[in-house]
């Protein structure tokens, strides 16, 4: 007999199937035995008597089929349940739970739930978390495959970082020095560079940072694009613009069981993402939140002010901050004036969610900028040939998954996003 999922039983309703699936919950009474059982897609409850068959071996998370009847039935579950025929337990549980799963709430600390990750990943809260970070990848490609962008997969071991300084990797690669990728995005220009003019990647990458932050992790999943003949970096925000709307909307049709699950409603995002200077954003940090001691860059506490100042002023949970300085862009960044750069973040909730902007497309403009950060344009040579060749203006974002996982669903740690974290201190499992 062919497996039938649970999700599939509404219109079987009086016939006979096999479900298979783990053992959530057990009520035994005194002639009839109730099973909840779970498989990928829900909940199902299994009714038997206990004289016809024998579950007094049932364990908590056991692997079963059963065969029997889809009968109407009004319980919390389905307007329906199976009154079971024919029972096995394919592979029982040999020890004790360590976690319970089989609770409205999964009440451990993060250590705990992380370190039985595939256990607490079948409770159903912490399982729809992913489901919606799937619909969050897959509204990436899809929009961007619509924008006529074509999904790239780049070398995740490299010969130099992409970003500069030392915070890569390194590992031995035979008789070499090679280090962890940091980012693709010499790759991601190099291949606009090539004529395909629109490219993008969801991969892993590494970042050797020693802070342990409840907002960071040192391999997590870039969702890269890069696009060709822009004219500055307001295309590049006009297109994640498009690009979160969708994102949100596709979550909101295919994910809505999952929100439900979670109780979470997503953010409203119908009309255009606020814009201000990254130099406007610190005189409001200072004049309104009276906080005046940054230095060409954001804290996490002025992320979160500048957050709550665009919630109040616009209205809106996202806020771009723009024209970025010189000294704390990378090397690629297009430079506007001595101080500024064509280079934005998106912050979102009060975190940083992207960093996105123009790129250098001439090569004498790459190489000065590359000694401006005190580098050495020689060891960037496999990069920066390409542009002796024609490459046209272009630009470019990355989206960290992990990141606007967390702040779409307002996990309070990152690492709750991430199915198994690495971070300054875990390893495993």
């Amino acid at each position: 007999m062919k497996r039938v999922m649970i999700n599939e039983m509404d219109n079987l309703i009086g016939g006979k199937i096999q479900i298979k699936g783990w053992v959530y919950r057990v009520r035994k009474l005194k002639t009839i035995t109730f099973i909840i059982m779970r498989d990928r897609t829900g909940f199902v409850q299994c009714i038997a008597e206990n004289k016809a068959i024998d579950m007094s071996t049932i364990k908590l998370e056991s692997v079963i089929s059963i065969v029997g009847e889809v009968k109407e039935d009004k319980n919390t579950l389905n307007p329906y349940e199976i009154v079971i025929e024919e029972f096995e337990i394919i592979n029982s549980v040999t020890e004790e739970l360590p976690i319970e799963i089989n609770k409205a709430t999964l009440d451990i600390n993060l250590d705990t739930m992380l370190d039985n990750r595939v256990l607490s990943l079948r409770h159903e809260k912490i399982n729809s978390i992913f489901k919606i970070q799937n619909l969050i990848v897959q509204g990436f490609r899809e929009f961007l495959s619509k924008e006529g962008f074509t999904e790239i997969f780049t070398p995740k071991i490299v010969a130099e970082g992409a970003e500069g300084g030392t915070e890569v990797f390194e590992l031995k690669y035979f008789e070499n020095k090679a280090y962890l990728a940091q980012s693709p995005q010499f790759y991601k220009q190099m291949m606009v560079g090539a004529g395909f003019e629109r490219v993008f990647e969801v991969a892993h990458v590494y970042r050797a940072e020693e802070h342990n932050t409840s907002r960071h992790l040192n391999e997590y999943i870039s969702m890269d694009c890069e696009m060709g003949f822009i004219e500055d970096e307001k295309d590049i925000m006009d297109l994640e613009e498009n690009l979160i709307i969708f994102i949100i909307n596709k979550i909101s049709q295919e994910g809505e069981k999952y929100l439900e699950i979670l109780n979470l409603d997503l953010p409203k995002l119908n009309a255009k993402i606020p814009r201000i200077k990254f130099s406007e954003a610190l005189e409001i940090l200072s004049t309104e939140y009276n906080k005046s001691d940054l230095d060409g860059d954001l804290d996490p506490d002025a992320e979160k002010l500048i957050c709550k100042y665009s919630k109040e002023k616009f209205g809106c949970d996202f806020i771009f901050l723009t024209h970025y300085p010189r000294k704390k862009r990378p090397m690629y960044t297009m430079p506007l004036g001595e101080t500024e750069t064509h280079s934005f973040d998106l912050l979102f909730r009060g975190v940083e969610i992207t960093t996105g902007g123009q790129r250098i497309h001439d090569y004498n403009m790459l190489i000065e900028n590359i000694k401006y950060k005190g580098l050495t344009p020689e060891v960037y040579h496999n990069y920066t040939s390409v542009f002796k060749y024609g490459m046209p203006p272009h630009g470019g974002l990355a989206i960290g998954l992990e990141r606007i996982t967390a702040q779409l669903l307002g996990l309070e740690n990152v690492r709750e996003a991430s199915l198994f974290p690495r971070d300054r201190t875990r390893l495993a499992p």
